[in-house]
């Protein structure tokens, strides 16, 4: 059996005071403007096969390709431009033993996630050179080698793991490990992921002692780096109320070339009225990092690595997410949501965004480039912990099956920290979107 596949978008962004307009404090000489517009284009074609094999096997496989494009300058002051590169090629393997087991087994360019996406979601680059920053396209592991053995409700899977790097900013990372996941009948789930960093050239920063001055840059640090993630959400706990649940997401990280440990966890909760009008819902969620302690020569800096960077996933913030990645920030959120029709959803989103570790590195490898706007002021951390809260406004509405409408509007006010860092208040950063993406 053959397949085509194919999704289109087009999404329009305006934005106000970028950046809390840092750029004008800490570098002025760059002459970054702050209010920008600009509209993003990509198109994904794709075709797939599946071929029957004797006992109970199939071989499979899909190759896609992206291409994007970035009209006027975006947020990091790239625009009018874009590159057609591919997404997926991968073949597989697939054989039903019985009603109970089963392999999997896959090789190349694939998209590829474990867990809840704390880690290891999101394989590819985009923006910059590519174009289609907003959209962020591009899914797929430039290689992906997956080994998948299912038991019943047990699923175990060992992975090699190639990123799909902008090339210029190529730092060569190859990781690997393994995943074991229980998904129950009804819903629910709880599993464990372990990776191991097999090359690197991505960089850390190390807090100065005691906080005071720049941090130290130290190139390779990755190389080396171990993670455990555990993660687990309850079956869907029904009342005369409604549906809620509860789940939790916990990380530690370790090197094995030097001193380093690092931590980070997730709790949240949420509740829908399935009973009244509309289907609201209310979920809260409290996230941390652990950033460097100045005070030790270790490091604990958190390492986030290729997260799910949605906002109803791992993001930190909407606009403060473009900023501070998970790393020495925590964060207290509220989402509300509503259903007028079965084709509508309004979503309400707020953040409280937090350091954890004063005078330690806050912002660093921003969208992947070191020479964003914001200074190193803020590279070198904050002296009160407060960095700000981001207010989102969302609307979804299902055009028709194919075809969805996403439009946005959101506003994050800086903190005590951030407006302490540049030596005055800061402005509201500000903006909206409109996007429609269709999806065959």
């Amino acid at each position: 059996m053959i397949k085509g596949h194919f999704q289109a978008g087009i999404n329009t962004v305006g934005e106000g005071d970028l950046f809390w307009d840092l750029a004008d404090i800490f570098a002025a000489s760059a002459d970054y403007d702050p209010d920008k517009g600009w509209i993003e284009y990509y198109l994904k074609p794709g075709i797939s096969f599946e071929y029957g094999l004797p006992d109970d096997a199939n071989l499979y496989g899909k190759v896609s390709i992206v291409a994007s494009y970035t009209q006027n300058n975006d947020a990091y002051d790239f625009g009018d431009n874009g590159r057609v590169t591919l997404e997926e090629g991968y073949l597989g393997y697939f054989r039903q033993f019985n009603e109970a087991w089963e392999i999997d087994v896959s090789a190349g360019p694939r998209e590829a996630r474990f867990g809840t996406g704390m880690l290891i979601a999101n394989g590819g680059s985009s923006g910059f050179d590519r174009g289609a920053l907003k959209f962020g396209p591009r899914k797929a592991w430039d290689m992906a080698v997956l080994a998948r053995l299912g038991f019943e409700d047990w699923m175990s899977t060992a992975f090699y793991l190639d990123p799909n790097e902008i090339p210029d900013t190529d730092n060569k990372n190859r990781l690997a490990g393994y995943d074991l996941r229980y998904n129950s009948p009804a819903g629910g789930y709880v599993g464990g992921t372990y990776a191991y960093v097999l090359n690197s050239d991505n960089a850390y920063p190390k807090a100065a002692p005691g906080g005071i001055g720049p941090p130290t840059v130290i190139p390779g640090a990755r190389e080396g780096l171990n993670v455990i993630n555990l993660y687990a959400r309850t079956n869907p706990i029904a009342s005369e109320y409604g549906s809620s649940f509860v789940s939790v997401d916990a990380a530690w990280e370790w090197n094995s070339n030097y001193a380093m440990q690092a931590w980070a966890g997730r709790f949240q909760a949420g509740h829908t009225w399935t009973q009244r009008p509309w289907t609201p819902s209310l979920t809260y969620t409290y996230k941390t990092f652990s950033g460097d302690d100045p005070k030790t020569q270790r490091q604990e800096r958190f390492d986030p690595l290729y997260y799910d960077g949605s906002p109803s996933t791992w993001a930190t913030g909407s606009k403060s997410s473009m900023t501070f990645i998970n790393s020495n920030v925590q964060a207290q959120e509220l989402a509300m949501s509503v259903k007028p029709t079965v084709k509508d959803t309004w979503t309400l989103r707020y953040a409280h965004i937090r350091a954890n570790e004063l005078r330690s590195p806050i912002q660093f490898g921003q969208a992947t480039r070191f020479e964003i706007a914001g200074g190193d002021n803020i590279v070198a951390g904050v002296t009160d912990p407060h960095l700000a809260d981001d207010f989102f406004l969302e609307y979804n509405r299902i055009i028709n099956p194919n075809t969805f409408l996403n439009l946005g509007v959101s506003a994050s006010i800086p903190g005590t920290g951030l407006d302490q860092a540049a030596g005055r208040d800061l402005p509201v950063w500000y903006g909206g979107f409109v996007n429609v993406v269709i999806n065959y």
